[in-house]
């Protein structure tokens, strides 16, 4: 039997869309609107914005926001201060009709410090190394790094 969530008296979580088994530390806000799968653990100051979806067996480490139109799918792990942005053209008080979407495949890895661009997804099992700069769709199973991201190779189906 998977036990009911756990939620630190120091966080802010609106949410009920939060699933069994989930952890959730100290300093993390989670909006009304985000729906939070099974057995995740989100880490201290974490943050997530209404319109997002985080799957089953997720990890999100500290100092990640997710924002609006981001996705995670189940067991996915995001590294620390990993940076999803979901607005290509910001501007103080402008706000586009509707944000881009951005998606995280099933268990794919983004690494600390890496910054995903709105609108891109990162295909299954691929690996986003540390501090990559991501400004376009990465392939199924592709390890990508540097600033631009660019493929440095495809993982097997065993890793």
């Amino acid at each position: 039997m998977i036990p009911p969530p756990r939620i630190h008296p120091l966080s802010d979580v609106q949410s009920k869309s939060i699933g069994a088994g989930t952890v959730i530390w100290q300093f993390v806000v989670v909006l009304a609107g985000a729906r939070i799968g099974k057995n995740c653990n989100l880490n201290a100051q974490v943050f997530v914005e209404n319109d997002v979806v985080v799957g089953d067996n997720v990890t999100v480490k500290c100092g990640v926001q997710l924002w609006d139109g981001v996705t995670l799918e189940d067991g996915v792990f995001v590294g620390p201060n990993a940076t999803f942005t979901n607005d290509l053209f910001p501007r103080s008080k402008v706000y586009p009709e509707k944000f881009a979407r951005t998606l995280v495949k099933s268990g794919a890895s983004v690494g600390a410090n890496a910054t995903i661009l709105a609108g891109v997804t990162i295909g299954e099992r691929a690996l986003v190394g540390a501090g990559a700069v991501v400004t376009k769709d990465v392939p199924d199973g592709a390890v990508v790094v540097g600033n631009p991201a660019r493929v440095l190779r495809i993982l097997n189906s065993n890793g």
